[in-house]
């Protein structure tokens, strides 16, 4: 409160002092003092059961004035005095004041007697006395205890308020202060104070449990309102407000303790269920990670590897985070129960941190031996599977080896055998013992194997056992049989040692006797393909010296016949068993004497065959110098006439028309040399008949002569047509002959590289040229100009050669962009610029004469204008008239008469 504020409270704070017991109270403020102090007190009375009904009455005996002070004390006061008489009633109201003045308060003229006596000014001074004392001094100390709090509720001192209880709005601004629900203060009216105090009474005594202490009307009717009465009606509305936020408070401290009380309870519940369930996760998982049952197979031990795999991937990692949200959860409870001051929380009995950290030791102890158990039992099996593995490769590689060797120690194929197979056989035969002696490690490594695979006691050793037994009792029978083969062979080998002697002198000799006669054979049956008489020449010469090679041949036959015929003396004397023939040799006397016979047969036939060739091949030679000879003068021929061609071409001897006259004759004169052109084709038809490919005598061939000759007769028909159309340039242009002669001197002057054409440089520099003598110029000319020769001749006449023009006239020497300028295109351009020649304007002035001045023509005029033929050309291909003055029926001259010097499309 500032000054003013406790200044004016105090005032009020002071007991009545200058309380006139001869005067009376201003009726209306006696009537709002009687009515709302009655109210005050009833309201603490009912707490005891009890109320009054009339203020000065009611407390003369004192009995309920003490009631009313133990109820708004707490205390207990001296036991009252139950008499009727007046002295018994002046003792409790004495008792009653003097537990009042032992509160500090000083009461001055009041005595027990006015009391007794039903004084109403001095029962309501004590009543008001009370009310400041335990009513309205406790709001001060409170305000001065807590700054926070309002002054008198509202937040505004009292004594300035005081018009505004008379409104209402300032009761109804109390509760809506408080509690804005229970009234709409935007809705009320200051000129409508009944119904403010009304709604405000109302609502305190129906919301608030306020008693209603004054009547509306009461205020309302009062010039201004008690103040007394209306301090002891607010400060029951903030003994309602702060009894009410105390409670709230009361409320919110117990909700915030239970709130951390449920909290931490759920906490706990959330650590035992986490700590089970954990606890339990481990005891279930234990027992999984300690049993160490082996598996028989690799397939299962690493399936069993992929289930720890997937525990350690997707099962433990979960749990992990669990133990840690538990020790989290643990760590963040003690904080929360230290820091609110409640004991520390003991789990149940096994399921501490310590707990859980010890059984997840042992977990992860366990987890730990149970993968190196699973990587020792994978590498023990490994090592079991590739040793079985290994013992069953070697077995299978030995049995693969053993397999029909007993039964070909046990054959006696060696009593039918010739010396060779027996010496083969014994050949075999050692070798064999060498194979087999090698094998004697092989039969020694599987055996270890075996023990082995026992040792580390392999699940299906007794099928390896029994197999490792089958092939030491197989090996010792190949041993013995091995032993008996041996001496059986040797015995044989003596016996037929003799024989075999002959029988190798008889393949020596037969072997290369038979390759001779088969190389003569297949030479004497070969085939030949020649085509010179030289090549025939060296082929009879050949063969005539192997003629002289047969009686050598003949001695040698004889010779190898005589050693079979011994071999056969001897089987027969000593009666030895033959079971074959010759082992060195598969050719017989037979053979030998049946392909000697034939190659006799074969050598007449070859000197025929010869004799024949030879006779085709200098026919051949016939044709060859035959075609040679005509063809060595027709090609030159052919060259010269296309040379002479050429000179007359670019040569300026005579006028054009001599130039004419003497290429016809010369045409003539190439048209008369085709019968030897014919008669080439014949001969080369007689050497393709002949299969004649190649001819030393000439180098051109038959197609070289086509060629040339298809050239040469094209070279002169171009010619003479250039020549004519020169002609016709000259007479439709009017050009003369020494003009015609300057032109084509320029152009071969130019015509550098031969080509008949000018490139636009080239063509620039031939138009310059004109004024100069060059017509001794040794050059070779072609009749041709390219594009730049052009370009270099137009600027020598005086054209603006700028891109676009020179692209122009380009257009028009070389239509086809091919980049060169021939000498007719130079001639038809020359002549279009200097003779006098109609243009696309001078057309479309004549037809714009005939249609009347108008910028169109119709058929009408195009039919009475025109020869009937011409008028149909021009109307078949005009195209309407489109411009601006058109009428039924126009065509357009001007676009037809530009189409007609190819400036547009016709």
């Amino acid at each position: 409160m500032d000054h003013y504020d406790s200044q004016q409270t105090n005032d009020y704070m002071q007991p009545e002092e200058d309380w006139d017991r001869d005067l009376l109270l201003d009726p209306a403020w006696e009537k709002q003092q009687r009515k709302t102090f009655t109210a005050w007190c009833n309201s603490h009375l009912r707490k005891a059961g009890t109320q009054i009904e009339n203020i000065e009455e009611d407390f003369r005996d004192g009995l309920k004035l003490m009631l009313l002070l133990e109820v708004i004390s707490g205390e207990r006061l001296a036991k009252p005095e139950r008499g009727k008489m007046r002295v018994h009633k002046i003792s409790n109201v004495n008792k009653a004041l003097d537990f009042i003045a032992s509160k500090g308060v000083k009461l001055v003229s009041i005595g027990a007697e006015e009391i007794v006596d039903g004084n109403v000014k001095m029962t309501l001074g004590m009543i008001w006395t009370i009310i400041l004392r335990f009513a309205i001094q406790d709001i001060s100390v409170e305000a001065q205890e807590t700054p926070a709090l309002p002054q008198l509720v509202l937040g505004c001192p009292f004594v300035c308020l005081i018009d505004h209880w008379k409104d209402g709005l300032g009761f109804c601004a109390l509760i809506h202060r408080h509690r804005p629900e229970l009234i709409d203060y935007g809705k009320l009216r200051k000129d409508d104070p009944l119904t403010n105090l009304n709604t405000a009474f109302d609502v305190a005594e129906k919301y608030l449990d306020i008693p209603k202490m004054l009547d509306a009307e009461d205020i309302v009717g009062t010039a201004r309102p008690d103040e007394k009465a209306i301090m002891t009606y607010v400060s029951s509305f903030y003994h309602a407000f702060s009894g009410a936020q105390k409670a709230e408070t009361a409320a919110n401290r117990i909700c915030k303790v239970l709130a951390v009380n449920q909290e931490n309870e759920q906490l706990m519940e959330d650590y035992e269920k986490l700590a089970s369930d954990l606890l339990e996760w481990i005891r279930r998982t234990i027992p999984w990670l300690e049993n160490r049952v082996p598996e028989n197979t690799m397939h299962a031990m690493q399936q069993k590897l992929e289930d720890f795999r997937d525990y350690r991937r997707l099962h433990k990692p979960p749990k992990v985070q669990e133990k840690c949200q538990l020790e989290i959860n643990f760590n963040t409870l003690q904080t929360k129960l230290r820091l609110s001051n409640r004991p520390a929380f003991m789990p149940s009995e096994g399921r501490m941190v310590s707990d859980i950290n010890n059984a997840w030791g042992c977990l992860e102890q366990v987890e730990k031996g149970y993968e190196e158990w699973l990587l020792n039992e994978i590498r023990r099996l490994e090592r079991l599977d590739h040793l079985a593995e290994k013992f069953r490769q070697k077995a299978s590689i030995h049995e693969a080896w053993t397999d029909g060797k007993e039964a070909m120690l046990r054959q006696k194929d060696y009593e039918t055998a010739t010396l060779s197979e027996i010496k083969a056989l014994l050949k075999k035969h050692e070798a064999f013992e060498s194979d087999l002696a090698a094998h004697q490690d092989r039969v020694e490594q599987i055996a270890a194997i075996a023990q082995e695979l026992n040792e580390l006691d392999y699940y299906d050793s007794p099928s390896v056992n029994a197999r490792c037994q089958k092939i030491c009792d197989q090996w010792d029978n190949l041993g013995a049989l091995t032993q008996k083969r041996r001496e059986a062979l040797e015995r044989t080998e003596k016996l037929l040692e003799t024989i075999d002697q002959l029988y190798l002198e008889y393949a020596k000799r037969a072997a290369p006797f038979n390759n001779w006669m088969e190389g003569a054979m297949e030479d004497l049956q070969d085939t030949f393909i020649v085509h010179t008489i030289e090549e025939i020449q060296g082929l009879t010469t050949a063969h005539e010296q192997f003629k002289a090679t047969l009686p050598d041949a003949d001695k040698e036959r004889l010779a190898i016949l005589g050693i079979h015929n011994e071999v056969s003396k001897i089987v027969q004397t000593y009666h030895v068993n033959m079971a074959g023939t010759n082992p060195y040799t598969t050719i017989t006397p037979q053979e030998i004497n049946g392909k000697w016979d034939h190659v006799r047969q074969l050598v007449p036939r070859r000197d025929q065959a010869l004799t024949e060739e030879h006779a085709r091949q200098q026919h051949n030679e016939r044709l060859r110098k035959q075609f040679g000879a005509q063809a060595n003068v027709i090609g030159p021929w052919i060259q010269t006439k296309m040379e002479e061609i050429g000179r007359i071409s670019i040569e300026m001897h005579g006028t054009l028309e001599d130039q004419l006259s003497h290429l016809r004759q010369y045409e003539k004169s190439i048209v008369n040399y085709k019968p030897k052109i014919d008669q080439l084709e014949g001969d080369h038809q007689l050497i393709q008949e002949a299969l004649i490919f190649d001819n030393k005598h000439t180098n051109y061939t038959m197609e070289h002569i086509r060629v040339g000759w298809e050239q040469l007769l094209t070279t002169i028909a171009r010619t003479i047509n250039e020549v004519e159309n020169q002609i016709l340039t000259r007479d439709a242009k009017g050009i003369s002959q020494e003009q015609m002669n300057e032109f084509r001197a320029s152009f071969n002057h130019f015509d550098r590289d031969h080509s008949g054409t000018l490139g636009p440089e080239e063509f620039k520099a031939c138009l310059i040229s004109l004024g100069y003598d060059i017509g001794n110029d040794p050059q070779k000319k072609t009749g041709m100009m390219d594009t730049d020769d052009f370009r270099a001749c137009l600027i020598s006449m005086g054209y603006n050669m700028g891109e676009a023009e020179f692209a122009r006239i380009m257009s028009i020497v070389d239509p086809n962009r091919l980049g060169v300028v021939t000498f007719q295109a130079f001639i038809d351009f020359m002549s279009r610029e200097t003779a006098d020649t109609d243009t696309a304007d001078q057309v479309m002035a004549s037809f714009k004469i005939l249609a009347g001045d108008k910028n169109y023509i119709t058929v009408e005029e195009l039919r009475r204008e025109l020869p009937p033929d011409q008028a149909e050309y021009c109307i078949a291909r005009m195209a309407p008239y489109t411009g601006p003055d058109s009428v039924p029926g126009a065509l357009d001259y001007m676009s037809f008469s530009t189409a007609l010097y190819g400036e547009s499309d016709l």
